[in-house]
């Protein structure tokens, strides 16, 4: 009997132990966490022509200092643009609404993410205020197209020499 108690106790512990482990695991992991444990924030607003593979969770930052997270992606109809809300830690509430973010790759084929660079207003951003001037993200694959695109088309000249005289005599 005092065996069976013993294992009982101790299986239990064990679970308890696993969930609480769960628990942190998944505040410390997810995109938002749970708000009674995360910091103070606001929230702005950035529209987007192209976010390349911007993901909810991507950090925002200013000279290279983290001041907050993606926090949704969503899609405007009336504009044809992505809508990127970024949450920001309150501490950094002295961003001026002259300010602009752009989309910036995270070494050569790392993760996407969205620095803001300050402006030079008197107004600061508040909750739920948009950023006016954005950039969208570099897709690599566009300039590639081009470079093959180019490259053909050039090929393809230097193969016919004919036409290129052809096209002079005509002028």
């Amino acid at each position: 009997m005092r065996k069976s108690r013993t294992l009982n106790l101790g299986t239990g512990s064990f679970v308890l132990l696993g969930f609480a482990a769960l628990f942190f695991l998944t505040t410390q992991t997810t995109s938002r966490g749970l708000a009674i444990f995360g910091p103070a924030h606001y929230e702005v607003i950035a529209k987007f022509d192209n976010i390349g593979d911007l993901k909810v969770g991507a950090r925002v930052s200013m000279s290279g200092v983290e001041v907050g997270r993606v926090a949704k992606i969503d899609y405007d109809l009336n504009d044809y643009k992505a809508v990127v809300i970024l949450r920001l830690a309150e501490q950094y509430d002295k961003i001026p609404t002259d300010s602009d973010a752009s989309i910036y790759t995270s070494g050569l084929l790392g993760g996407k993410f969205v620095g803001v660079t300050a402006g030079g207003a008197d107004t600061y951003l508040k909750d739920k205020s948009e950023i006016q001037f954005t950039q969208s993200a570099f897709v690599l694959e566009n300039l590639i197209g081009q470079m093959l695109a180019t490259f053909t088309k050039s090929k393809a000249d230097a193969m016919n020499p004919a036409a290129d005289s052809k096209a002079e005599k005509a002028k």
